[in-house]
């Protein structure tokens, strides 16, 4: 088995987080599991009632969405696997259940070798993943992940376009274990220079591991060149992206 991603781009703080954080983030592919979570969202969605219009165009994309809520919950599974371009990852797949309709929201995060010869984490989003972005991650002195989005990148065909930071988003993350509750919290913010707040989630849910299952999910049909390596087909994008 190898090396789950986010041990490789922490290092030895990947010690320093909580035990149920490094449990959470401990999968890998080889391991033979994927991750289940199921909870409460007290706040997911865009609060600015102006700006939902606009996020409505792109909701195809499965990145963004125009709904809000609270008290909304929610479903999301973890897949450790390789992505076709042999590069360890880790795709989560969320499912957000608004009143009258479900939203899905799915991201692969790659291992990518760094410049200082270290690992650094690029995530891809969306359906057709044609958003990237460079992940900072930090561990808080109380065991919390701590997460901030680098410059963003889109792919549109063959342009590689990277956003300046006056059009760029940045997406602000926390993630701990609540003794107190006995259940895992996230706390996450993605912020535009010129709106403010464009997406918000928070909220808390239970997680545990469950067999990895079959890798084209029951189909017969004979998988292609370009699909992952240990991700079920449902749980697949519509197109992968090897840029960074």
């Amino acid at each position: 088995m190898s090396t789950p991603i986010y041990e490789l781009a922490l290092g030895a703080k990947f010690r320093q987080l909580q035990p149920e954080l490094q449990d959470y983030f401990s999968l890998a592919p080889g391991s033979g599991s994927y991750g289940i979570g199921e909870g409460v969202f007290d706040v997911v969605g865009c609060r600015q009632k102006w700006l939902r219009p606009l996020l409505a165009t792109v909701a195809g994309e499965e990145a963004f969405f125009p709904e809000y809520g609270e008290r909304i919950p929610f479903r999301i599974e973890n897949h450790a696997h390789l992505d076709p371009f042999g590069r360890s990852s880790l795709t989560a797949r969320r499912e957000i259940f608004f009143p009258g309709h479900t939203r899905l929201f799915h991201d692969t995060t790659v291992a990518e070798a760094a410049h200082d010869g270290g690992t650094r984490l690029v995530d891809y989003l969306g359906r057709y993943r044609r958003l990237a972005t460079a992940l900072d991650l930090d561990v808080t002195a109380e065991g919390r992940l701590r997460g901030v989005s680098g410059a963003s990148r889109l792919f549109l065909g063959p342009l590689r376009l990277s956003l300046p930071a006056s059009l760029d988003a940045k997406a602000y993350a926390e993630q701990w274990w609540d003794a107190a509750e006995g259940k895992h919290r996230i706390q996450v913010k993605v912020l535009q220079p010129q709106v403010g707040l464009v997406l918000v989630y928070a909220g808390s849910f239970d997680y545990r591991l469950a067999p990895s299952l079959p890798a084209n999910d029951g189909a017969v049909a004979k998988r292609s060149a370009t699909a992952a390596v240990g991700l079920p087909r449902y749980a697949e994008p519509d197109r992968w992206e090897r840029r960074v």
